[in-house]
């Protein structure tokens, strides 16, 4: 694999990607003080780590050269972590019993590190994985269903530890219907490479020699 070279003309996609990893970071906190059930839903969606992982796993996934995909995804997401926490630190949460919850007393500046070297190191191979799966046909389908198959493993999970009398309806349908989407993608997935292939095979066979 060569090392990309960052000419000018790939300057402005990488700072679109740093941007949007920018975004990706901003976009969970800031919609969760709004207390209805959309600000909810999509503060949750945008703040579990499977929503984290396609990000990484589509910056992968656009890039061609391998070596870009993993430094490229490490680095959105690392972004998208130091805005998060920057957001949260200068906006903190004050709940009724006026207790701020998230601030710089309560251990955010490290929460922001652990969670910030751990976007860059998981990244990487997250956005190697998107890359290869550019792959064509069935080669490429395991890293295709990665994302779908996270998904639904922590929806899983969260459904079985997490929604309960603390949680509220507007969550548990947020899980429950990532998992049906989830579903929905694997088989969708699953489905478009076994035709391609199908539709391949066909193509790829001889024509029937003409009778003279």
């Amino acid at each position: 694999m060569e090392i990309p070279h960052f000419t000018p003309s790939r300057i402005a996609p990488i700072a679109t990607v740093l941007g949007a990893g920018a975004l990706l970071g901003a976009v969970g906190p800031f919609v969760s003080k709004f207390d209805n059930p959309v600000g909810q839903t999509v503060g949750v969606v945008f703040s579990v780590g499977w929503s984290w992982a396609c990000f990484a796993f589509l910056v992968g996934y656009s890039r061609r050269s391998r070596i870009e995909a993993s430094l490229l995804a490490s680095s959105a997401l690392a972004v998208g972590v130091a805005v998060y926490y920057l957001f949260k630190f200068l906006s903190p949460a004050v709940p009724a019993g006026g207790h701020v919850i998230s601030g710089a007393g309560d251990g955010l500046y490290s929460r922001a590190v652990f969670w910030g070297v751990a976007a860059f190191a998981f990244g990487a191979p997250v956005g190697l994985l998107g890359s290869m799966a550019r792959t064509p046909g069935i080669g490429g389908l395991g890293f295709r269903l990665l994302v779908p198959l996270i998904a639904f493993f922590e929806a899983s999970q969260r459904l079985a530890a997490e929604v309960g009398d603390s949680q509220g309806r507007v969550v548990e349908m947020v899980w429950a219907s990532v998992r049906v989407l989830s579903v929905v993608t694997v088989v969708l997935l699953v489905g478009h490479t076994a035709w391609s292939w199908w539709h391949g095979r066909g193509a790829r066979q001889p024509a029937p020699a003409k009778r003279l």
